[in-house]
């Protein structure tokens, strides 16, 4: 299922991996082929496209699994990779893995010799409905989430559910958070069948059709507005403040997955949204509660806040002196460059504070 074949890439979902990339394959020279990718991906992944004609002969590097090698060292280790291999602007870079290892090599890919050709195969559902579509690559720096990147599309995204049974329950529902903020941004629809699913005994090819009508969600904000300077920015809804609780665990050595934060992010910035677009403090009380059902507790003190805050205002979306925030005045309806000050942010904090008690 090709969501958008005429857009100038193309977002595959498929039960026949293999075949979709052979198909890819087959435009690049065999001796012009790498594979980045992750060590538990090489181990529990690799299996599913190995039989993609004209893949057999593939050079590889494999990167340590985890968000602490988010970095750019990693980077660099790619670059001499694809430097030493022999890697020129007719190459095909193949990224296998999560988002993590998605947005390296895509980087990594996008800024050697000015940039060759780039094919990801996500293999959590966080990196299939979210980090690998969308054109944004990059990798962590000075405490900073994404602070570095590009944004440059890739040839190709190839996504199989099948992945998705070598990740852990905590990693499933983790990616589904960025579902949950699709159908909240844009559709009410989408949103009941994200919250009606049931991830504890999840059927993958049920699961398969929902992550299509999500990717399609958003790859439509990417394609009105790609360079993000309007409404892509809708896609940020819960994520100002939750790359804040993000980053702060992770300075803290106490990390949370990234869709834990995003979901953390959303409880506070549904606050927002009721004091500044007037969202009913019913439908907010309704989803902090099942947020908080789905993703448990996570405890902030209020001597924290202002920790928070400073991350939150280093934010790449901010213009000005406030901090910038997407928020939605009803479910699928969505409100971009809301600015808030830092009282009200402290607020928000305080409402998250006193809900996870």
């Amino acid at each position: 299922m090709n969501i958008y074949p005429d857009y100038h890439h193309s977002i595959i979902v498929t039960s026949n991996i293999e075949d979709e990339l052979g198909n890819i394959l087959a435009r690049y020279p065999q001796d012009k082929i790498f594979l980045v990718t992750e060590t538990n991906c090489d181990i529990h992944c690799i299996n599913l496209i190995n039989g993609a004609a004209g893949f057999n002969n593939f050079k590889k590097i494999v990167i340590p699994a985890g968000e602490e090698n988010k970095k750019l060292s990693s980077v660099e280790k790619i670059w001499l990779f694809l430097s030493q291999s022999g890697a020129d602007r007719k190459s095909l870079v193949v990224n296998l893995g999560g988002g993590m290892l998605t947005d390296l090599g895509s980087f990594a890919a996008s800024t050697i010799k000015r940039g060759m050709d780039f094919v990801n195969i996500p293999t959590t559902l966080l990196a299939q409905v979210d980090a690998s579509v969308g054109g944004k690559a990059g990798f962590n720096f000075n405490g900073l989430k994404n602070e570095i990147g590009v944004i440059n599309q890739p040839v190709s995204v190839l996504i199989d559910t099948r992945f998705l049974q070598t990740i852990d329950q905590p990693n499933l529902i983790s990616g589904y958070a960025e579902m949950i903020k699709h159908g909240l941004i844009n559709s009410p629809g989408h949103f009941e069948e994200v919250r009606n699913f049931d991830l504890s005994n999840p059927e993958f090819d049920i699961l398969r059709g929902i992550i299509a009508r999500s990717v399609a969600i958003k790859d439509s904000f990417v394609f009105t507005d790609p360079y993000e300077r309007n409404i892509r920015k809708a896609l940020n809804f819960g994520h100002t403040i939750g790359h804040a609780f993000e980053s702060y665990a992770l300075e803290s050595d106490n990390p949370i997955l990234h869709g834990y934060a995003v979901a953390y992010g959303m409880i506070a910035e549904l606050y927002l949204s009721y004091k500044v677009c007037q969202l009913p403090l019913s439908v907010i009380t309704d989803l902090s509660d099942w947020l908080i059902g789905t993703y448990g507790k996570y405890t902030i003190e209020e001597s924290e806040f202002e920790q928070l805050y400073n991350l939150m205002t280093h934010d790449k979306k901010n213009e000005g002196t406030r901090v910038n925030f997407t928020l939605i005045p009803a479910i699928g309806e969505v409100a971009i460059n809301q600015n808030c000050d830092k009282s009200l942010i402290f607020e928000a904090l305080g409402y998250f504070k006193n809900i996870n008690r």
